[in-house]
Formats: C-alpha cells, sequence, structure tokens
C-alpha cells in the first residue's frame, strides 16, 4: 500500500457499526484465538507485560479483559502532596498550556474551541477562559485505566456524540477540530483547585468508555448530548483522592484535563512528547 495512501486511511472516521462490531468481537471468549491475538499484540506494540498483576497472556478470556489489565499493587505510587496534580494516565503528553481566547492547541496550526469540547455548555466553558490545559495521548501499549489528578467530588458528566477519528500524533496534526470531532464523555469536578474537567476521548475501535460510578458509558451511542448531574454534598456525594482510578478505555484514546486560571502551573518538564505515567505530579497550585 502507498505510503500516500496509508496517511490518507488513518483521517477516516470508521462508521460507528463497525467500530462497534471490532468492539464486540473484543469483548468475544476466544480461547486460544483469543491467547494468540493478545499475544501478537504484545509483541507488535511492545507491551511491557512485567507491569501488569497478571502477565500471563493466557489469563485474559477476553482482548477487552488483556486491554485494561490492572498494574501491579503499588507501582505507580501518587504524589500525595495536596498542592499537587498527577498525571491521570500513562501517556505522551500532545499539549499543554494556556486556554486563550476560550482556544485549546490541537497541533501547530491548528486549535480548537472549549465550548465545542465540552458539548455546547458557553457556562461551563467560561470557567476555563484563560485558563491551562493539558492533552494526553494513550498508545496501544499504554494501561488504559484513567485515575485522578487530585481529590476531587463529582459535579457533572456529559456524553457526547461525534466521529471515530484516530487520535495519534499524525491525525491530531492534519485533522480539524479532532478533539471537539470525536465521541467523547466529559467529567466535571470540583477540586481544591477550582473547578475542573477530565474528558475521556473516543477514537478509532474504542470498545467502550466507561467510569467508575456508572459503568459503560458508550456504547450504546446516541445522537444527543447527555446530561448527569451529581450532588457534591451528604453521603451521595462520589468522592475522589488523588489517584483513585475513574474511568478506563476498552481500544485506548486521550485524556484532557482543563484548569481554571490562576489555579495552576505546570512542571517545566511538560511539553509536547513527553512521556507521562499516571501517580506523577505535572502540576502544582499556583502561588
Amino acid at each position: 500500500m502507498r505510503d500516500d495512501l496509508k496517511v490518507g486511511l488513518q483521517y477516516i472516521a470508521p462508521k460507528h457499526a463497525l467500530t462497534r462490531m471490532m468492539g464486540k468481537l473484543a469483548s468475544l471468549k476466544g480461547g486460544w484465538l483469543t491467547t494468540a491475538v493478545i499475544k501478537w499484540f504484545i509483541k507488535q506494540y511492545q507491551v511491557d507485560m512485567s507491569e501488569a498483576k497478571v502477565s500471563d497472556p493466557a489469563y485474559y478470556r477476553t482482548f477487552n479483559d488483556f486491554f485494561v489489565r490492572e498494574l501491579k499493587p503499588a507501582l505507580r505510587p501518587i504524589d500525595g502532596d495536596t498542592e499537587t496534580l498527577v498525571y491521570p494516565a500513562d501517556a505522551c503528553v500532545s499539549q499543554a498550556g494556556l486556554i486563550e481566547q476560550g482556544r485549546i492547541i490541537q497541533a501547530k496550526g491548528h486549535s480548537f474551541d472549549v465550548t465545542e469540547l465540552v458539548g455546547g455548555d458557553h457556562a461551563l466553558a467560561d470557567q476555563f477562559k484563560e485558563g491551562h490545559f493539558a492533552t494526553l495521548y494513550l498508545s496501544p501499549r499504554d494501561y488504559h485505566r484513567v485515575h485522578m489528578p487530585c481529590d476531587a467530588v463529582l459535579r457533572e458528566m456529559v456524553y457526547i456524540p461525534g466521529d471515530l477519528f484516530s487520535v495519534n500524533p499524525l491525525t491530531a496534526e492534519n485533522v480539524p477540530n479532532l478533539f471537539a470531532r470525536n465521541e467523547r464523555v466529559v467529567c466535571v469536578f470540583e477540586t481544591e483547585f477550582g473547578p475542573m474537567v477530565q474528558v475521556l476521548v473516543g477514537a478509532t475501535i474504542v470498545g467502550s468508555i466507561a467510569t467508575t460510578w456508572a459503568g459503560t458509558v458508550t456504547p450504546p451511542t446516541g445522537g444527543s448530548i447527555r446530561r448527569w448531574e451529581y450532588p457534591t454534598e451528604g453521603e451521595q456525594a462520589i468522592r475522589f483522592a488523588q489517584g483513585d482510578e475513574m474511568g478506563l478505555f476498552k481500544l485506548g484514546s486521550t485524556v484532557i484535563n482543563l484548569f481554571p486560571a490562576g489555579a495552576i502551573r505546570f512542571h517545566d518538564d511538560v511539553a509536547p512528547g513527553t512521556p507521562t505515567q499516571m501517580g506523577q505530579p505535572y502540576a502544582h497550585r499556583q502561588a
């Protein structure tokens, strides 16, 4: 296949029906065939199974079970400093910096609107005017559970339908509004740093996006935005400590964090291409 054709194919957003079919295949219990596929994937993407709680590929009944594998206990120590935010995932920094005039840098020559990202909610987007953002790309080899950067209380969850473009760096450089076009789940939290958003962005052949409080959010998909609001006080409040698991991808994607103006300052080494590990500090409270 010609190189230009390969590149072009990466920009095609597959139909949801095809993507969901692939997701279903990833959830099938295929015995030796599932094990063979997992072994191929481990070799193809150089997955470090020494970090997995269970390293034997034959242990996993489905490909999805393997893809959302847990890590060995205490393998990702959490910083624990209440003045610090930690990376929510094993990933790579795609972009990070200021939200300028309500827009987020996607890649050189591309930016997208915060209001579009959060599903057209102007009041929510306004809370992050001139604030900070970080976009973290999870590659196929990465650990695909997502954790909390800081202590927080859940305020709202929003499901936003959309396309399912690939979200790799090449696509980010060439597909306008990529992260504001793909299907996504927007999670809004109250924190000591002010409001914080953690967006779980879908991608090609993402079998599902799930959260720890709601279970599987997608599929099924829908043609309209859906919202859930949660109490932030009392016994019914859903609370998280820094480092707690909050969601996962079955066949990976991207996490985007939004922080309000004047709340945080990124560490100097937070830059495009920087590899990340969940639990490592990446920002601190602005003095």
